[in-house]
């Protein structure tokens, strides 16, 4: 399931999200641009060399392609086809190897105790039930010991506008991440606000929630 939306989703977004995502991965360009997310950036130093990492909801690669350019072994997966597409062929064009898949949460496998690590940056358009579902999944697909990394819009952002889906309901807080997480050891869990210059699709002043959790 891809991660982003704008602040008010297009008609049928929820009905045919495969096809909502499809048709904005394909236009020209990288809709959240070509640079790495800034929080796995920082966060990404907590990770073993050489970590088996899942990125969830990994639209163009842009994740992806970088833990693998840092010396990780990834996994990826995204809802839209196009989106998978064009991280290939980015992929190969920088040179690097990312196992990238065409899935859904729920068509994920989620094999138990496979990754050191999971990310999942942004993935807001999934309704509670589902979200259930996405982390539920997550958890399980990690070692003991292995970490989870998660940023997503909080609540605050409805206010700003500046991405997400427009829906409070999909957005996040500590208190709901400790709700589906219930048994982590959290490293991280904090809601900030920030500047965000990821292409187009995330642009401007944004209130977020920070979290690094690990699999005892």
């Amino acid at each position: 399931m891809t991660a982003h939306t704008p602040a008010t989703p297009p008609a049928g977004s929820f009905a045919d999200p495969r096809e909502t995502w499809n048709a904005r991965f394909a236009k020209p360009g990288l809709h959240y641009g070509a640079e790495p997310n800034a929080f796995l950036v920082r966060e990404s130093a907590r990770f073993a060399p050489s970590s088996r990492i899942l990125s969830a909801a990994d639209g163009e690669g842009r994740n992806s392609i970088w833990l693998a350019e840092q010396g990780h072994h990834v996994t990826a997966f995204d809802l839209s086809p196009v989106a998978v597409d064009k991280a290939r062929r980015w992929a190969q064009e920088r040179g690097v190897s990312v196992d990238f898949h065409v899935a859904s949460v729920d068509e994920w496998g989620w094999a138990p105790g496979r990754f050191d690590a999971a990310v999942a940056i942004f993935v807001q358009f999934a309704d509670p039930a589902l979200r259930e579902r996405l982390f539920s999944g997550l958890w399980r697909t990690l070692k003991p010991g292995g970490l989870l990394c998660v940023q997503g819009y909080a609540v605050k952002q409805l206010e700003y506008g500046t991405g997400g889906p427009g829906r409070a309901d999909h957005l996040y807080t500590p208190e709901l991440l400790r709700e589906l997480l219930p048994e982590a050891d959290w490293l991280l869990l904090q809601e900030h606000e920030a500047t965000l210059h990821e292409g187009t699709g995330h642009v401007g002043r944004s209130a977020l929630v920070d979290a690094v959790a690990r699999k005892r």
